[in-house]
């Protein structure tokens, strides 16, 4: 199994809970919940049972409907249909894919007040959210989110730990890390953006596989959003599908402000809202609002019907903008050795988007219009992407390129007298400190 941060996290939740509570797992589907699940058990306790709801008969389930008042006879019932009997706190009852199977989900407050075992939930949120309607929410429940791996997750699936120590030095002493390195590092981070996060793909990396391989796991999962989604749709008829498919085409556009002409001339934010919020909730999307004012409660500032979406992975966004292409080794290639002559603007955004939320950011941007002195006309200008840090507004902009032009911050300091804790041109090159802006290479993103 691949190192993933989560299992530190979910360390504190063993030590911190001591079985007071269960720790839920959710995140989009094929990121490696249950495998992290299984793992952790497998390590950190003397014995474990895994109920995956997506496979257990009519026995698993009845015992739930039928016995969860009596937990005697519950457990008596469970140990003998897994053939196996568990010992007293020092063992964890996993309820793999339990969005499928709410009443064991509902159970969960029985259970940790009970005390016996620990207890690992895994839920994929393309379902999670729909099937709670009518069961009651446990309140004695952790929810960790989990995301796809991130670059560093990456470098350890190769074997390096030693890279990511260097760029972090780098980042905290604002130093440049030199040609050498700050190559070999770009090289590593173009090769994460091209084959992403999701850990089938990331495994067919490591083991050697073609980049053919690799693009058809990629294609497999992106068939099992779509597909997912269009249950989804057909159930609340709903366009959830069509607004995740229109994603890549969205960001080949100069201004990646979502337009909902791209599905229908006559489409309205608020005949998509659900549609919209379904998507980003089930983490295959990553949603970035426009924030009317750049204040630190920038959420009371949102204008929720002018956003922007990025694909979760960016791997999966590659692959979705190659679809359809015979050609897709030599783009691979192309992309990692930096010779793609296309615009690869919004693949750097994107991945931007995706790193900053893997750390933790709420994502923003911010339209606003400005007249430069040596004009007669209001302009419109951007902030890519606007964060707090140290309670102060943080504004950041990316570069797909080594371009260090800065207008967009010029304007925005001079319309907005706040207090700027930082401000980052995220771009290709090394990192540099200049006119009070750091620009950083974008594989540093993720230390902001």
């Amino acid at each position: 199994m691949f190192k993933r941060k989560i299992y530190e996290k979910l360390l504190e939740w063993k030590e911190s809970s001591q079985g007071k509570s269960a720790v839920l797992i959710e995140g989009a589907r094929r990121i490696g919940k249950s495998t992290v699940a299984e793992y952790f058990a497998k390590e950190q306790y003397d014995d474990y049972i895994l109920l995956d709801f997506s496979i257990e008969g009519a026995n698993v389930r009845n015992n739930f409907e039928e016995n969860i008042g009596d937990l005697d006879t519950f457990f008596r019932n469970l140990f003998t249909i897994k053939g196996k009997e568990l010992k007293k706190r020092k063992s964890v009852i996993i309820f793999d894919e339990v969005q499928l199977f709410p009443l064991a989900r509902q159970a969960i407050k029985h259970l940790v007040k009970d005390g016996r075992y620990d207890y690992i939930e895994t839920g994929s949120l393309i379902s999670i959210k729909e099937n709670v309607k009518d069961i009651l929410i446990p309140s004695e429940e952790l929810k960790l989110k989990m995301v796809p791996m991130d670059f560093e997750e990456f470098m350890w699936a190769e074997g390096n730990t030693v890279l990511i120590p260097t760029i972090k030095e780098g980042f905290d002493k604002r130093k440049p890390l030199g040609d050498i390195i700050h190559r070999e590092a770009m090289k590593h981070f173009r090769t994460y953006m091209a084959v992403g996060g999701m850990p089938q793909a990331v495994e067919a990396f490591v083991n050697g596989e073609s980049y053919q391989r690799i693009d058809s796991i990629k294609k497999d999962i992106l068939a099992l959003y779509y597909d997912d989604l269009k249950k989804y749709d057909d159930r609340y008829s709903e366009k959830a599908s069509l607004i995740f498919r229109t994603i890549p085409i969205q960001l080949t556009e100069h201004n990646s402000n979502f337009r909902f002409s791209e599905i229908d001339k006559n489409a309205r934010y608020k005949n998509y809202v659900d549609s919209v919020e379904f998507v980003s909730e089930s983490m295959m999307a990553n949603e970035c609002v426009n924030v009317t004012s750049p204040d630190v409660l920038m959420e009371l500032y949102a204008e929720k019907n002018n956003f922007k979406l990025y694909m979760g992975d960016t791997g999966l966004l590659i692959t979705a903008l190659l679809a359809g292409n015979p050609d897709s080794k030599d783009i691979y290639q192309a992309l990692i050795y930096d010779k793609l002559s296309s615009n690869l603007g919004m693949v750097v955004e994107n991945v931007v988007a995706q790193m900053l939320k893997a750390s933790g950011h709420e994502l923003y941007f911010h339209e606003y219009m400005y007249t430069p002195e040596d004009q007669d006309k209001e302009k419109k200008y951007e902030i890519d992407f606007l964060t707090v840090k140290k309670k102060k507004v943080c504004p950041i902009e990316v570069k797909s390129s080594g371009y260090t032009s800065h207008k967009s911050f010029d304007y925005f300091i001079k319309k907005y007298p706040i207090k700027v804790e930082d401000r980052y041109i995220i771009y290709t090159k090394d990192l540099m400190f200049k006119d009070q802006i750091t620009y950083i290479p974008v594989y540093m993103t993720m230390f902001i």
